[in-house]
This record gives C-alpha cells, sequence and structure tokens, in this order.
C-alpha cells in the first residue's frame, strides 16, 4: 500500500503556511494533491500515487 507523501507526482506544498495548524511541525503536514485538486492529509493510503522520478523531489528550502 502507497501513502500520500513528498515523494508523489501529485504532491506540492500546500500555499499558505500554516494551513494544517501544525506551524513549523512537518509530522502532521498538509500536502496539495494536483491529481485531486484539493488538500489531503500527509500519510493518508493513496492507492492511485505515483512516484516522483529519481532525482526530482525538491526540498522546500530549496525552492
Amino acid at each position: 500500500m502507497e501513502f500520500c507523501d513528498l515523494n508523489c507526482e501529485y504532491a506540492a506544498w500546500p500555499g499558505d503556511e500554516g494551513l494544517d495548524g501544525s506551524g513549523s511541525c512537518r509530522t502532521f503536514q498538509a500536502i496539495y494533491c494536483t491529481k485531486k485538486a484539493r488538500h489531503v492529509y500527509n500519510n493518508m493510503p493513496r492507492p492511485e500515487k505515483k512516484k516522483k522520478a529519481p532525482g526530482v523531489i525538491q526540498d522546500k528550502a530549496a525552492s
């Protein structure tokens, strides 16, 4: 089973800071799913996950 995380081709950081109420904690982060066109919970079971190609995963600090 696959889980929603930033390794997914459809995952992106949400545009709003503190959207999920976690502040600086990334354990419970919200993720924007471009396939569903809405925010989803990090680590939710996600059968339609499509992993990014190696070297494509970007750190938020680098962007």
